[in-house]
Protein backbone atom coordinates (compact mmCIF):
# COMPACT_ATOMS: atom_id res chain seq x y z
CA UNK A 1 0.00 0.00 0.00
CA UNK A 2 1.31 3.42 -0.83
CA UNK A 3 0.16 6.71 0.64
CA UNK A 4 1.17 10.36 0.50
CA UNK A 5 1.22 12.84 3.33
CA UNK A 6 1.82 16.56 3.54
CA UNK A 7 5.10 17.89 4.89
CA UNK A 8 6.04 20.66 7.21
CA UNK A 9 8.94 22.98 6.47
CA UNK A 10 11.73 23.97 8.83
CA UNK A 11 12.26 27.37 7.27
CA UNK A 12 13.84 30.74 8.05
CA UNK A 13 17.54 31.25 8.56
CA UNK A 14 17.65 27.65 9.71
CA UNK A 15 16.20 25.53 6.88
CA UNK A 16 17.13 22.08 5.55
CA UNK A 17 18.84 21.57 2.16
CA UNK A 18 22.16 20.20 0.85
CA UNK A 19 25.18 20.62 3.10
CA UNK A 20 27.30 23.20 1.39
CA UNK A 21 30.03 25.73 1.99
CA UNK A 22 31.87 28.28 -0.09
CA UNK A 23 34.72 30.74 -0.15
CA UNK A 24 35.40 33.71 -2.40
CA UNK A 25 38.66 35.15 -3.75
CA UNK A 26 38.77 38.76 -4.88
CA UNK A 27 40.59 39.85 -8.03
CA UNK A 28 43.70 41.87 -7.11
CA UNK A 29 43.84 45.45 -8.31
CA UNK A 30 46.67 44.68 -10.65
CA UNK A 31 44.83 41.88 -12.46
CA UNK A 32 46.78 38.81 -13.56
CA UNK A 33 46.70 35.71 -11.44
CA UNK A 34 46.89 34.86 -7.74
CA UNK A 35 48.77 31.84 -6.51
CA UNK A 36 46.63 29.03 -5.13
CA UNK A 37 46.63 28.74 -1.35
CA UNK A 38 46.33 25.72 0.89
CA UNK A 39 42.79 24.33 1.13
CA UNK A 40 40.92 25.36 4.27
CA UNK A 41 38.05 23.89 6.27
CA UNK A 42 35.20 26.34 6.67
CA UNK A 43 31.83 26.03 8.42
CA UNK A 44 28.99 24.93 6.20
CA UNK A 45 26.50 27.64 5.36
CA UNK A 46 23.47 25.50 4.64
CA UNK A 47 22.26 22.21 6.13
CA UNK A 48 19.19 20.12 5.26
CA UNK A 49 17.32 17.60 7.41
CA UNK A 50 14.21 15.50 6.93
CA UNK A 51 12.02 13.92 9.63
CA UNK A 52 9.63 11.13 8.51
CA UNK A 53 5.93 11.28 9.29
CA UNK A 54 5.58 9.79 12.79
CA UNK A 55 1.89 8.81 12.52
CA UNK A 56 0.12 5.49 11.88
CA UNK A 57 -1.44 5.61 15.36
CA UNK A 58 -4.01 7.94 16.89
CA UNK A 59 -2.28 7.26 20.22
CA UNK A 60 1.11 8.61 19.13
CA UNK A 61 2.70 11.58 20.90
CA UNK A 62 5.75 13.03 19.19
CA UNK A 63 8.41 15.37 20.58
CA UNK A 64 10.79 17.28 18.29
CA UNK A 65 14.08 18.79 19.42
CA UNK A 66 16.31 20.94 17.22
CA UNK A 67 19.79 22.05 18.23
CA UNK A 68 22.94 23.70 16.87
CA UNK A 69 26.16 23.50 18.93
CA UNK A 70 27.72 26.87 19.79
CA UNK A 71 30.92 28.04 18.16
CA UNK A 72 29.92 27.82 14.50
CA UNK A 73 30.62 30.88 12.37
CA UNK A 74 29.12 29.87 9.07
CA UNK A 75 28.06 32.63 6.70
CA UNK A 76 27.65 36.27 7.56
CA UNK A 77 24.43 35.87 9.54
CA UNK A 78 24.55 37.33 13.04
CA UNK A 79 21.14 35.91 13.88
CA UNK A 80 18.80 33.31 12.53
CA UNK A 81 15.85 31.12 13.27
CA UNK A 82 14.38 27.81 12.22
CA UNK A 83 10.69 27.08 11.91
CA UNK A 84 8.64 24.02 11.06
CA UNK A 85 5.60 25.07 9.07
CA UNK A 86 3.03 23.12 7.12
CA UNK A 87 3.70 22.64 3.42
CA UNK A 88 1.27 24.01 0.85
CA UNK A 89 1.06 20.45 -0.46
CA UNK A 90 -1.81 18.29 0.81
CA UNK A 91 -1.69 15.22 -1.39
CA UNK A 92 -4.52 12.67 -1.53
CA UNK A 93 -3.71 9.30 0.03
CA UNK A 94 -4.83 5.80 -0.84
CA UNK A 95 -5.08 4.19 2.57
CA UNK A 96 -8.08 4.18 4.88
CA UNK A 97 -6.58 6.42 7.55
CA UNK A 98 -5.62 9.04 5.00
CA UNK A 99 -9.13 8.91 3.47
CA UNK A 100 -10.51 9.78 6.90
CA UNK A 101 -8.04 12.63 7.09
CA UNK A 102 -9.23 13.97 3.73
CA UNK A 103 -12.82 14.04 4.99
CA UNK A 104 -11.75 16.01 8.04
CA UNK A 105 -9.70 18.41 5.90
CA UNK A 106 -12.67 19.15 3.65
CA UNK A 107 -14.54 20.44 6.68
CA UNK A 108 -11.81 22.97 7.40
CA UNK A 109 -12.25 26.50 6.17
CA UNK A 110 -9.74 28.01 3.78
CA UNK A 111 -8.58 30.29 6.58
CA UNK A 112 -7.96 27.36 8.94
CA UNK A 113 -5.93 25.52 6.30
CA UNK A 114 -3.76 28.60 5.70
CA UNK A 115 -3.20 28.96 9.44
CA UNK A 116 -2.17 25.29 9.75
CA UNK A 117 0.21 25.65 6.82
CA UNK A 118 2.14 28.48 8.48
CA UNK A 119 2.01 27.30 12.07
CA UNK A 120 5.56 26.65 13.39
CA UNK A 121 6.32 23.25 14.89
CA UNK A 122 9.88 24.05 15.99
CA UNK A 123 11.57 27.45 15.99
CA UNK A 124 15.31 27.64 16.73
CA UNK A 125 16.58 31.08 17.66
CA UNK A 126 20.22 30.63 18.67
CA UNK A 127 23.05 28.09 18.89
CA UNK A 128 23.63 26.35 22.20
CA UNK A 129 20.01 26.08 23.34
CA UNK A 130 17.61 23.38 22.11
CA UNK A 131 14.21 24.28 20.69
CA UNK A 132 11.29 21.90 21.05
CA UNK A 133 7.93 21.21 19.48
CA UNK A 134 5.29 18.49 19.56
CA UNK A 135 2.62 16.75 17.51
CA UNK A 136 0.05 14.05 18.19
CA UNK A 137 -2.08 11.54 16.33
CA UNK A 138 -1.85 9.64 13.07
CA UNK A 139 -2.08 12.76 10.90
CA UNK A 140 1.26 14.26 11.97
CA UNK A 141 3.20 15.10 8.78
CA UNK A 142 6.82 14.64 7.81
CA UNK A 143 9.03 17.68 8.38
CA UNK A 144 11.53 19.44 6.15
CA UNK A 145 14.03 22.01 7.33
CA UNK A 146 17.02 24.09 6.27
CA UNK A 147 19.61 25.74 8.50
CA UNK A 148 21.73 28.58 7.21
CA UNK A 149 24.41 30.93 8.48
CA UNK A 150 25.62 30.42 12.04
CA UNK A 151 22.86 27.90 12.75
CA UNK A 152 23.95 25.52 9.98
CA UNK A 153 27.18 23.92 11.30
CA UNK A 154 26.23 20.85 13.33
CA UNK A 155 22.48 21.47 13.20
CA UNK A 156 20.63 18.36 14.34
CA UNK A 157 17.04 17.37 15.02
CA UNK A 158 15.54 14.45 16.92
CA UNK A 159 12.05 13.00 16.52
CA UNK A 160 10.84 10.88 19.46
CA UNK A 161 7.39 9.27 19.40
CA UNK A 162 5.69 7.45 22.25
CA UNK A 163 2.87 4.99 21.51
CA UNK A 164 1.59 3.48 24.74
CA UNK A 165 -0.60 0.67 23.38
CA UNK A 166 -1.37 -1.44 20.31
CA UNK A 167 0.85 -3.43 17.96
CA UNK A 168 2.88 -0.31 17.20
CA UNK A 169 3.54 0.51 20.84
CA UNK A 170 6.99 1.65 21.79
CA UNK A 171 9.42 4.52 21.99
CA UNK A 172 10.34 5.38 18.40
CA UNK A 173 13.36 7.62 18.01
CA UNK A 174 15.20 8.85 14.95
CA UNK A 175 17.74 11.54 14.20
CA UNK A 176 16.41 13.49 11.25
CA UNK A 177 18.67 12.98 8.25
CA UNK A 178 19.92 14.80 5.18
CA UNK A 179 18.34 14.03 1.79
CA UNK A 180 20.28 11.64 -0.43
CA UNK A 181 19.96 9.30 -3.40
CA UNK A 182 21.05 5.92 -1.98
CA UNK A 183 20.11 4.11 1.27
CA UNK A 184 20.62 0.59 2.68
CA UNK A 185 18.38 -0.90 5.39
CA UNK A 186 19.38 -4.36 6.66
CA UNK A 187 17.12 -5.88 9.40
CA UNK A 188 13.77 -5.10 7.77
CA UNK A 189 11.25 -7.94 7.34
CA UNK A 190 8.26 -9.19 5.36
CA UNK A 191 7.32 -11.79 7.99
CA UNK A 192 3.61 -12.08 8.86
CA UNK A 193 4.31 -10.84 12.39
CA UNK A 194 5.89 -7.64 11.06
CA UNK A 195 4.48 -4.49 9.50
CA UNK A 196 7.39 -2.50 8.09
CA UNK A 197 7.00 0.69 6.07
CA UNK A 198 9.54 2.57 3.97
CA UNK A 199 9.04 6.31 4.46
CA UNK A 200 10.22 8.57 1.62
CA UNK A 201 10.28 12.35 2.03
CA UNK A 202 10.95 14.83 -0.79
CA UNK A 203 12.17 18.28 0.32
CA UNK A 204 12.40 19.82 -3.14
CA UNK A 205 10.09 21.75 -5.46
CA UNK A 206 10.07 19.04 -8.11
CA UNK A 207 8.94 15.42 -7.90
CA UNK A 208 11.44 12.66 -7.11
CA UNK A 209 11.28 9.13 -8.53
CA UNK A 210 12.53 6.30 -6.31
CA UNK A 211 13.09 2.55 -6.61
CA UNK A 212 12.82 0.09 -3.71
CA UNK A 213 14.69 -3.22 -4.05
CA UNK A 214 14.32 -6.09 -1.57
CA UNK A 215 16.87 -8.83 -0.87
CA UNK A 216 16.09 -11.90 1.21
CA UNK A 217 18.17 -14.92 2.31
CA UNK A 218 17.95 -16.37 -1.21
CA UNK A 219 18.62 -13.17 -3.13
CA UNK A 220 16.42 -10.63 -4.87
CA UNK A 221 12.73 -10.58 -3.98
CA UNK A 222 11.38 -9.66 -7.40
CA UNK A 223 8.70 -6.98 -7.62
CA UNK A 224 7.61 -4.47 -10.24
CA UNK A 225 5.61 -2.50 -7.69
CA UNK A 226 8.73 -1.06 -6.08
CA UNK A 227 9.97 0.56 -9.30
CA UNK A 228 9.36 4.15 -10.29
CA UNK A 229 7.65 5.36 -7.11
CA UNK A 230 6.81 9.05 -7.49
CA UNK A 231 7.32 11.20 -4.41
CA UNK A 232 5.58 14.52 -5.12
CA UNK A 233 7.35 17.80 -4.45
CA UNK A 234 7.28 18.75 -0.78
CA UNK A 235 5.51 15.55 0.22
CA UNK A 236 6.01 12.19 1.86
CA UNK A 237 5.14 8.67 0.73
CA UNK A 238 5.07 5.51 2.80
CA UNK A 239 5.19 2.03 1.30
CA UNK A 240 4.27 -1.17 3.15
CA UNK A 241 7.19 -3.48 2.37
CA UNK A 242 5.13 -6.68 2.43
CA UNK A 243 3.03 -5.38 -0.49
CA UNK A 244 6.12 -5.34 -2.72
CA UNK A 245 6.59 -9.11 -2.66
CA UNK A 246 4.57 -12.24 -2.06
CA UNK A 247 7.41 -13.92 -0.15
CA UNK A 248 7.60 -13.75 3.63
CA UNK A 249 11.15 -13.48 4.99
CA UNK A 250 12.35 -12.78 8.52
CA UNK A 251 15.46 -10.91 7.36
CA UNK A 252 15.22 -8.50 4.43
CA UNK A 253 17.58 -5.81 3.18
CA UNK A 254 15.87 -2.78 1.66
CA UNK A 255 17.75 -0.71 -0.94
CA UNK A 256 16.31 2.71 -1.81
CA UNK A 257 17.68 4.67 -4.76
CA UNK A 258 16.38 7.62 -6.74
CA UNK A 259 16.21 7.96 -10.51
CA UNK A 260 15.53 11.68 -10.25
CA UNK A 261 15.72 14.03 -7.31
CA UNK A 262 16.62 13.16 -3.74
CA UNK A 263 14.71 11.97 -0.71
CA UNK A 264 15.00 11.26 2.96
CA UNK A 265 14.43 7.58 3.73
CA UNK A 266 13.76 5.56 6.88
CA UNK A 267 12.06 2.28 7.74
CA UNK A 268 9.43 2.10 10.47
CA UNK A 269 9.15 -1.42 11.88
CA UNK A 270 6.36 -2.91 13.99
CA UNK A 271 6.11 -6.37 15.52
CA UNK A 272 3.19 -8.05 17.30
CA UNK A 273 5.34 -9.00 20.29
CA UNK A 274 8.21 -6.53 20.57
CA UNK A 275 6.57 -3.27 19.49
CA UNK A 276 8.01 -0.76 17.04
CA UNK A 277 10.89 1.60 16.31
CA UNK A 278 12.68 3.32 13.45
CA UNK A 279 15.38 1.49 11.48
CA UNK A 280 17.82 4.14 10.18
CA UNK A 281 20.03 3.53 7.15
CA UNK A 282 23.31 1.70 7.59
CA UNK A 283 26.58 3.45 6.94
CA UNK A 284 27.83 3.17 3.36
CA UNK A 285 29.08 -0.31 2.36
CA UNK A 286 32.54 -0.97 3.82
CA UNK A 287 34.89 -3.85 4.57
CA UNK A 288 34.92 -3.19 8.33
CA UNK A 289 31.83 -2.04 10.24
CA UNK A 290 31.16 -0.88 13.80
CA UNK A 291 27.72 -1.17 15.43
CA UNK A 292 28.00 0.70 18.77
CA UNK A 293 25.86 0.73 21.90
CA UNK A 294 24.25 -2.66 22.59
CA UNK A 295 22.48 -2.23 25.96
CA UNK A 296 23.83 -4.28 28.85
CA UNK A 297 20.45 -5.88 29.54
CA UNK A 298 19.67 -6.90 25.95
CA UNK A 299 17.81 -10.22 26.00
CA UNK A 300 18.11 -10.81 22.24
CA UNK A 301 20.46 -9.42 19.62
CA UNK A 302 20.15 -10.33 15.93
CA UNK A 303 22.75 -9.32 13.37
CA UNK A 304 21.63 -8.84 9.77
CA UNK A 305 24.22 -8.22 7.04
CA UNK A 306 24.21 -7.87 3.26
CA UNK A 307 26.98 -7.91 0.61
CA UNK A 308 25.91 -5.70 -2.33
CA UNK A 309 28.84 -6.52 -4.61
CA UNK A 310 29.75 -9.49 -6.79
CA UNK A 311 31.79 -11.23 -4.09
CA UNK A 312 30.81 -13.14 -0.95
CA UNK A 313 31.92 -11.75 2.40
CA UNK A 314 33.53 -13.74 5.22
CA UNK A 315 33.35 -11.74 8.42
CA UNK A 316 34.84 -12.21 11.88
CA UNK A 317 32.64 -10.99 14.73
CA UNK A 318 34.18 -9.12 17.66
CA UNK A 319 32.30 -7.93 20.72
CA UNK A 320 33.99 -4.87 22.21
CA UNK A 321 33.13 -4.79 25.91
CA UNK A 322 34.32 -3.02 29.02
CA UNK A 323 37.51 -5.04 29.31
CA UNK A 324 38.37 -5.57 25.65
CA UNK A 325 37.44 -7.51 22.52
CA UNK A 326 36.16 -11.07 22.55
CA UNK A 327 34.71 -13.39 19.93
CA UNK A 328 31.14 -14.46 20.75
CA UNK A 329 31.20 -18.19 21.52
CA UNK A 330 29.61 -20.14 18.70
CA UNK A 331 29.36 -17.08 16.50
CA UNK A 332 32.94 -16.48 15.51
CA UNK A 333 32.29 -15.88 11.82
CA UNK A 334 29.50 -15.01 9.40
CA UNK A 335 29.44 -15.91 5.71
CA UNK A 336 27.42 -13.48 3.60
CA UNK A 337 26.70 -14.52 0.03
CA UNK A 338 26.71 -11.90 -2.69
CA UNK A 339 23.36 -10.11 -2.98
CA UNK A 340 21.83 -12.26 -0.24
CA UNK A 341 20.81 -11.24 3.26
CA UNK A 342 22.36 -13.16 6.14
CA UNK A 343 21.06 -13.15 9.70
CA UNK A 344 22.46 -14.63 12.88
CA UNK A 345 20.90 -14.74 16.35
CA UNK A 346 23.47 -13.66 18.94
CA UNK A 347 20.93 -14.03 21.81
CA UNK A 348 22.04 -12.24 25.02
CA UNK A 349 25.54 -11.69 23.70
CA UNK A 350 26.36 -8.82 26.09
CA UNK A 351 25.58 -10.89 29.23
CA UNK A 352 24.97 -7.89 31.46
CA UNK A 353 27.77 -5.74 30.09
CA UNK A 354 27.21 -3.05 27.46
CA UNK A 355 29.14 -3.60 24.26
CA UNK A 356 29.56 -2.88 20.58
CA UNK A 357 29.85 -5.25 17.64
CA UNK A 358 32.65 -4.99 15.13
CA UNK A 359 32.68 -6.84 11.80
CA UNK A 360 36.07 -7.34 10.14
CA UNK A 361 37.18 -9.46 7.15
CA UNK A 362 38.14 -12.96 8.28
CA UNK A 363 41.65 -14.26 7.69
CA UNK A 364 40.46 -16.58 4.94
CA UNK A 365 38.53 -13.88 3.12
CA UNK A 366 39.39 -10.60 1.48
CA UNK A 367 37.75 -7.29 2.36
CA UNK A 368 34.30 -7.22 0.76
CA UNK A 369 31.89 -4.32 1.08
CA UNK A 370 28.94 -5.01 3.40
CA UNK A 371 26.14 -3.19 5.21
CA UNK A 372 24.70 -4.32 8.55
CA UNK A 373 22.31 -3.57 11.40
CA UNK A 374 21.34 -5.05 14.77
CA UNK A 375 17.83 -5.79 16.00
CA UNK A 376 17.97 -5.50 19.79
CA UNK A 377 15.26 -6.65 22.21
CA UNK A 378 15.07 -5.80 25.90
CA UNK A 379 12.66 -7.34 28.40
CA UNK A 380 10.75 -10.62 28.36
CA UNK A 381 7.24 -11.84 27.60
CA UNK A 382 4.67 -9.07 27.30
CA UNK A 383 7.25 -6.49 28.40
CA UNK A 384 9.56 -6.87 25.39
CA UNK A 385 10.66 -3.79 23.48
CA UNK A 386 12.72 -3.49 20.26
CA UNK A 387 15.37 -1.06 19.01
CA UNK A 388 17.81 -0.96 16.07
CA UNK A 389 21.51 -0.17 15.75
CA UNK A 390 22.83 0.34 12.20
CA UNK A 391 26.51 0.30 11.34
CA UNK A 392 27.79 3.84 11.75
CA UNK A 393 30.89 5.94 11.20
CA UNK A 394 32.97 7.57 13.97
CA UNK A 395 32.00 10.82 15.70
CA UNK A 396 34.88 12.50 13.89
CA UNK A 397 35.44 16.13 14.81
CA UNK A 398 31.98 16.48 16.38
CA UNK A 399 28.63 14.71 16.62
CA UNK A 400 25.42 15.58 18.45
CA UNK A 401 22.28 13.80 19.62
CA UNK A 402 19.27 15.78 20.87
CA UNK A 403 16.34 15.01 23.20
CA UNK A 404 18.04 13.83 26.36
CA UNK A 405 16.06 13.93 29.58
CA UNK A 406 17.07 14.30 33.23
CA UNK A 407 17.02 10.49 33.49
CA UNK A 408 17.09 7.60 31.05
CA UNK A 409 20.06 8.39 28.78
CA UNK A 410 23.10 6.11 28.45
CA UNK A 411 26.01 7.09 26.19
CA UNK A 412 28.16 4.30 24.73
CA UNK A 413 31.66 5.14 23.48
CA UNK A 414 33.80 2.57 21.69
CA UNK A 415 37.33 2.73 20.30
CA UNK A 416 37.69 -0.14 17.80
CA UNK A 417 41.35 0.61 17.11
CA UNK A 418 43.65 2.87 19.08
CA UNK A 419 42.54 4.49 22.32
CA UNK A 420 40.68 7.77 21.91
CA UNK A 421 39.80 10.75 24.08
CA UNK A 422 36.56 12.67 23.64
CA UNK A 423 34.85 15.61 25.30
CA UNK A 424 31.11 15.24 25.98
CA UNK A 425 29.13 18.44 26.47
CA UNK A 426 25.61 18.62 27.83
CA UNK A 427 23.95 21.71 26.39
CA UNK A 428 21.70 24.13 28.18
CA UNK A 429 18.19 22.80 28.62
CA UNK A 430 15.33 23.81 26.35
CA UNK A 431 13.74 25.52 29.35
CA UNK A 432 16.89 26.51 31.22
CA UNK A 433 20.10 25.18 32.71
CA UNK A 434 23.85 25.63 32.48
CA UNK A 435 25.99 23.52 30.08
CA UNK A 436 28.54 21.12 31.55
CA UNK A 437 31.34 19.08 29.95
CA UNK A 438 33.27 15.95 30.82
CA UNK A 439 36.24 14.23 29.19
CA UNK A 440 36.40 10.45 28.65
CA UNK A 441 39.35 8.31 27.58
CA UNK A 442 38.23 5.12 25.83
CA UNK A 443 40.76 2.28 25.91
CA UNK A 444 41.64 0.51 22.67
CA UNK A 445 39.23 -2.25 21.70
CA UNK A 446 36.70 -1.43 24.43
CA UNK A 447 33.25 0.05 24.93
CA UNK A 448 32.53 2.48 27.74
CA UNK A 449 28.87 2.95 28.77
CA UNK A 450 28.34 6.05 30.91
CA UNK A 451 25.54 8.13 32.33
CA UNK A 452 26.19 11.37 30.47
CA UNK A 453 26.55 14.72 32.22
CA UNK A 454 23.34 16.64 32.90
CA UNK A 455 23.14 20.46 32.72
CA UNK A 456 23.09 22.20 36.07
CA UNK A 457 19.57 23.37 36.89
CA UNK A 458 18.13 21.51 33.89
CA UNK A 459 14.65 22.41 32.72
CA UNK A 460 13.28 20.61 29.69
CA UNK A 461 15.46 18.47 27.41
CA UNK A 462 19.05 18.90 26.33
CA UNK A 463 21.55 17.84 23.66
CA UNK A 464 24.79 15.87 23.98
CA UNK A 465 27.74 16.82 21.79
CA UNK A 466 30.76 14.52 21.48
CA UNK A 467 34.07 15.93 20.19
CA UNK A 468 37.24 13.98 19.44
CA UNK A 469 40.23 15.43 21.29
CA UNK A 470 42.97 12.91 20.49
CA UNK A 471 43.77 9.32 19.62
CA UNK A 472 42.00 6.89 17.35
CA UNK A 473 38.44 7.14 16.04
CA UNK A 474 35.61 6.76 18.56
CA UNK A 475 32.13 5.52 17.67
CA UNK A 476 29.12 6.43 19.82
CA UNK A 477 25.45 5.72 20.45
CA UNK A 478 22.85 7.07 22.86
CA UNK A 479 20.17 4.82 24.39
CA UNK A 480 17.09 6.67 25.67
CA UNK A 481 14.78 4.71 28.01
CA UNK A 482 11.31 5.80 29.16
CA UNK A 483 9.19 3.63 31.46
CA UNK A 484 5.57 3.39 30.30
CA UNK A 485 3.06 1.14 32.08
CA UNK A 486 5.85 -0.98 33.52
CA UNK A 487 7.60 -1.47 30.15
CA UNK A 488 11.12 -0.12 29.71
CA UNK A 489 10.58 1.41 26.28
CA UNK A 490 13.82 2.41 24.59
CA UNK A 491 15.39 3.68 21.38
CA UNK A 492 19.02 3.89 20.24
CA UNK A 493 20.51 6.68 18.13
CA UNK A 494 24.03 6.42 16.74
CA UNK A 495 26.22 9.51 16.47
CA UNK A 496 28.40 10.25 13.45
CA UNK A 497 30.35 13.28 12.28
CA UNK A 498 27.97 16.21 11.75
CA UNK A 499 29.97 17.44 8.74
CA UNK A 500 29.81 20.93 10.22
CA UNK A 501 32.85 22.00 8.21
CA UNK A 502 33.75 21.44 4.59
CA UNK A 503 37.12 21.53 2.87
CA UNK A 504 37.19 24.44 0.45
CA UNK A 505 39.82 24.03 -2.31
CA UNK A 506 42.26 26.85 -2.80
CA UNK A 507 41.28 29.12 -5.71
CA UNK A 508 43.39 30.88 -8.32
CA UNK A 509 42.37 33.66 -10.65
CA UNK A 510 43.44 32.98 -14.24
CA UNK A 511 42.43 35.83 -16.54
CA UNK A 512 44.16 34.21 -19.54
CA UNK A 513 40.90 32.44 -20.28
CA UNK A 514 39.57 35.83 -21.37
CA UNK A 515 42.16 36.17 -24.12
CA UNK A 516 41.08 35.58 -27.73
Amino acid sequence: MKSTSSLSLIAGAVALAAVTGFAAVNVPDGGGTTEAKTAARLPVERTSLLCPAPGLSDLSETAYTAYTPPGGSGGSATAGEAALVSSAKDEAATDEKSDEKDKKDKKKSKKDKEADKNKPVVSLKEPGKPATGEASGADSPALVGTATGRLAPGWTAQQTTTIEAGDGRGLLGISCTAPDTDFWFPAASTAKSREDYVHLTNPDDTAAVADIELYGPDGTLKSDVGEGITVPAGSGVRVLISTLTSKAADDVTVHVTTRTGRVGAAVRTADETTGSDWLPASAEPAGTLVLPGIPADATSVRLVAFAPGDDDADLTLKLLGKSGAITPAGHEELHVKSNMTAGIDLKDVTRGEAGSLMLVPSEKGRATLVVAALRVVRGKGADQEVGYIPATGPVGARATVADNRSKGSVLSLTAPGAAGTVKVTASAGSGGGTPVSKTYKVAAGTTMAVTPPVPQGLKGTYALTVETLSGGPVHAARTLTVKVDGIQMFTVQTLSDDQGTVEVPAARQDLSVLDD
